[in-house]
């Protein structure tokens, strides 16, 4: 083979070609966008079911277009009032105009409706205003007396200055009432009273009952995860097996099985009663507060605790800890200082995936929590399917995926996102 046909190594004489590097960019990128359509439908499901809502959620906790859409009028003319005086005689026009169209069509109970969740009590006003200005054949000479006629309220600021606030299209509103605070008569930022306030007490009540359900988990999952990963592996398999089992069983199958263990009369109260432990009148009150709802849910979540720590347990070897007792440390002594460091990644991956999921649980607390024990999803749920303030748990919702978001990240700053391992 002549000199030009082959290298100084004896491999081809193309071998490093501009061709041929060519070729292995080619042959690359066709294996990335082979990767790429693989994991496309999974892409496109996480867009649509996942992204797209969740940005639907964030815009509707700031979206604000009740006013520009139903009080066109109103808006340009406040957009130039300064809200030291009453606005001059064109508002009071401007509104009285809105509010007929808005009659007509059937959509002034919207706007009633959007400004009472700022003021209470605006829904009547709006409704009585519409009414009474509907029934005018003429307009009047002054439609700002003819307001302050039909309720003294349209001749003072504040009811101007909501309007002129809610003029905006986008709002803080939201998280101004997620945040227990509200606007003042002149526009100022104060906290509600306190028997008004509903929302922090609700998240500090999911926060630390989310942490104590997380931290019930972890001290009844570790040695469940720990026996199992030392067990031979048929039998271990078998147990993980009995772990899985629920996930086989309906939710709420489980849920009220527990209401028949937990209830006042329940099996557990029964035996106690029938034991001698405590009096027929001395039963204790273990469902329908947030005893009931660690209960329940420390359960529930267990599984998610074991698995990840399963995992990590099975790869360490046991030589490891029979070296550290060969070197002379006490067997408990070996397990805290050589096995369980080990696990860290483990615990942190559980006690992560199981806090994540006790904030923002709903079914559980609803119907084992009562009124002590039910956490800030069921205040979502409430706004969304009975209040109707779709805004207000918009709000909630994106706070409470903000902090898991931030939960998260802080995990993976701290550990070095190398050690997440959730299976």
């Amino acid at each position: 083979m002549s000199a030009e046909a082959t290298s100084a190594k004896g491999g081809p004489a193309s071998a490093g070609t501009p061709a041929l590097k060519a070729s292995l960019r080619r042959a690359e990128r066709k294996k990335r966008r082979g990767a790429f359509l693989l994991t496309l439908p999974l892409l496109l499901f996480i867009t649509v079911m996942f992204l797209i809502p969740l940005l639907g959620m964030f815009w509707l906790s700031v979206a604000n277009t009740t006013m520009t859409s139903y009080m066109p009028q109103t808006v340009k003319e406040l957009s130039t009032w300064d809200g030291k005086d009453l606005p001059p005689e064109a508002a009071y026009a401007a509104v009285a105009s809105d509010l007929k169209v808005a009659f007509k069509n059937h959509t002034f109970g919207r706007v009633a409706k959007r400004l009472n969740e700022e003021s209470p009590g605006a829904f009547g006003l709006i409704n009585k205003t519409t009414f009474r200005t509907a029934r005018l054949r003429t307009p009047p000479a002054s439609w700002k007396d003819e307001f302050v006629k039909i309720d003294k309220t349209w001749g003072e600021k504040p009811i101007w200055t909501l309007l002129k606030r809610e003029s905006s299209v986008i709002t803080s509103d939201f998280y101004v009432a997620a945040i227990d605070m509200q606007y003042s008569p002149e526009g100022k930022l104060e906290r509600v009273p306190a028997y008004a306030r509903i929302y922090i007490p609700l998240f500090i009540r999911t926060a630390w009952m989310s942490a104590l359900i997380t931290f019930l988990t972890l001290l009844l999952g570790y040695p469940l995860a720990y026996w199992i990963s030392r067990l031979p592996e048929a039998k271990a398999n078998l147990m993980m097996i009995a772990v899985l089992l629920p996930f086989w069983t309906s939710l709420l199958v489980r849920i009220t099985a527990w209401i028949v263990l937990l209830q006042s009369h329940g099996v557990i109260n029964s035996i106690l009663v029938g034991s001698g432990a405590v009096a027929d009148t001395a039963r204790p009150q273990l469902i329908n507060n947030s005893l009931g709802t660690v209960i329940v849910m420390t359960q529930v979540l267990l599984p998610f605790m074991v698995l990840p720590l399963y995992s990590v347990m099975k790869s360490i070897p046991d030589s490891y800890v029979r070296a550290a007792i060969s070197m002379g440390a006490h067997p408990w002594r070996a397990f805290w200082r050589v096995f369980a460091p080990l696990t860290a990644s483990g615990v942190g991956a559980g006690v992560l995936l199981v806090f994540i999921l006790s904030i923002g649980y709903y079914i559980t607390p609803e119907l084992v929590g009562g009124q002590n024990g039910q956490f800030i999803s069921n205040r979502i749920a409430y706004n969304v399917q009975q209040s109707l303030n779709w805004g207000l748990a918009a709000a909630l919702g994106t706070i409470l995926t903000a902090v898991t978001l931030i939960l998260f990240l802080l995990y993976g700053y701290i550990t070095g996102n190398r050690k997440v391992s959730i299976t």
